[in-house]
């Protein structure tokens, strides 16, 4: 197996000698088979491993197993602990979902700050399996067909030629340790129905049924990087990119309404399924104001453009800060400090960017999405107003209106963040300590 591993990336082109790669281990069969073949490769690596704080003690083990696995072979460990369910449930997602978004999110970081070249996941043929049917299940285009690939970005998969037949016989004759995670075993989820009853009866049609289905998927690639060329040059010409939204021209759009496949490979990338393709030729051919949802993005009709957002329910989201760096845990807070008022304190022009008066506020402070009767006092001015006056007033679409969130200090709105603070919380003559606080551009 080690050959057929060497050779599969050097086919792929997957990474150099130099490369330094950051392995992501959980402690399963994959990742600890995946982290031995790099230590037999020589290659630079560092570990890193999140326990999602879901499996109790057993959680724990996993990551007491590759804690001690990287320090037997001297190999850089990055682990960290994730309220995994508190964060579902905030963001109003799944547990499976969050999860994923908070590894990846956390990947990345280890990976730049450290300097790594590569994320790699120990995902194997089998895997690519049955995301081809997961994808195909729920409806998808040429490139859900084609699985998962061994080079995505910075991420890359070099297990997949691997079915996992191949890495438990791998993982026997090398005596290497793992632990075993009970959920695989479970029937609940889609992709472990798929694992434990679609694909044996698939095999017993055809006992190479994998390697099948891998020839298809690679063939079906090579078909959808042309496409997908094909397919990113028309959506360039009709469409502009604004902060976080992809804005389309209607116009431009109406002349492909006919090529119904067309139009939806140019939104497949934003969740639109086949079913939800009929609703889209509607929209666009429909009247301003109108909108629909994908599973992760809104496509609202406002005048002669489709504007095409990342789906985020921030009315539902609420944080409490209890201290200063609890800012920190906020999706989208990029620094919030305390820092000394004096003259050569500079007020930043920047809308993203708010210096508040600590001393007028009292903690905990909450940050949350903003609802009906929501009033403030803007900046600048004497009288109250309704936040949805001011939406208006700034033009403000259905989207980033749905996207606001508030700091809220003993019930009174302290900033509409990333657009404008309250008068009441600005920096006066007075002022000794600034709360300055910071998000990411839009």
């Amino acid at each position: 197996m080690f050959e057929e591993f060497t050779n599969y990336i050097r086919k792929n082109n997957l990474i150099k000698k130099q490369d330094r790669l950051l392995l992501a281990v959980s402690g399963g069969i994959d990742s600890m088979v995946l982290a031995n073949l790099f230590l037999k490769l020589g290659s630079r690596i560092g570990i890193a491993h999140c326990n999602f704080c879901l499996r109790s003690k057993e959680s724990d083990m996993d990551e007491d197993l590759v804690r001690e696995f990287a320090a037997e072979n001297k190999i850089p460990f990055y682990s960290i602990r994730f309220k995994t369910k508190e964060y579902a449930r905030k963001r109003g997602i799944s547990v499976q979902m969050a999860a994923r978004e908070l590894r990846f999110q956390w990947f990345e970081k280890i990976r730049t700050d450290n300097f790594y070249d590569f994320i790699v996941t120990a995902h194997n043929l089998d895997d690519k399996i049955e995301t081809m049917f997961i994808n195909l299940v729920r409806g998808t285009g040429l490139t859900g067909l084609t699985g998962i690939k061994p080079l995505n970005n910075r991420i890359i998969r070099p297990l997949l030629f691997a079915t996992r037949k191949k890495i438990e016989e791998y993982c026997i004759d090398n005596h290497i340790i793992f632990r075993e995670d009970k959920s695989n075993a479970e029937s609940r989820y889609t992709r472990n129905k798929i694992r434990h009853h679609v694909i044996p009866v698939l095999m017993e049609i055809n006992p190479s049924v994998k390697d099948t289905l891998n020839e298809t998927a690679d063939r079906l690639s090579g078909i959808d990087d042309f496409i997908t060329g094909y397919i990113d040059d028309i959506r360039s010409q009709i469409s502009i990119v604004k902060g976080s939204e992809i804005v389309f021209d209607v116009d431009k759009l109406k002349l492909h309404l006919k090529t119904r496949a067309l139009i939806f490979e140019l939104f497949s990338r934003y969740g639109v399924t086949g079913s939800l393709t009929d609703e889209l030729l509607r929209l666009i051919s429909g009247s301003t104001g109108k909108k629909i949802f994908s599973k992760t993005h809104t496509l609202l009709r406002n005048r002669n453009e489709l504007i095409v957002t990342p789906l985020v329910n921030r009315s539902r989201e609420h944080y409490e800060i209890a201290i200063v760096e609890d800012f920190l845990s906020v999706p989208g807070i990029k620094s919030a400090v305390l820092k000394n008022a004096g003259p050569d304190y500079k007020i930043s022009r920047e809308k993203n960017v708010a210096s508040i008066d600590s001393g007028k506020l009292r903690f905990p402070l909450i940050i949350r999405g903003w609802k009906a009767g929501d009033t403030f006092y803007p900046l600048g001015m004497k009288q109250k107003k309704k936040l949805s006056d001011f939406f208006i007033d700034e033009k403000y679409s259905l989207i980033k209106k749905e996207n606001t969130l508030l700091l809220e200090s003993e019930g009174e709105i302290v900033w509409i963040i990333g657009e404008r603070i309250d008068e009441r919380f600005k920096l006066t003559d007075s002022t000794t300590v600034i709360l300055s606080i910071e998000t990411g551009k839009s």
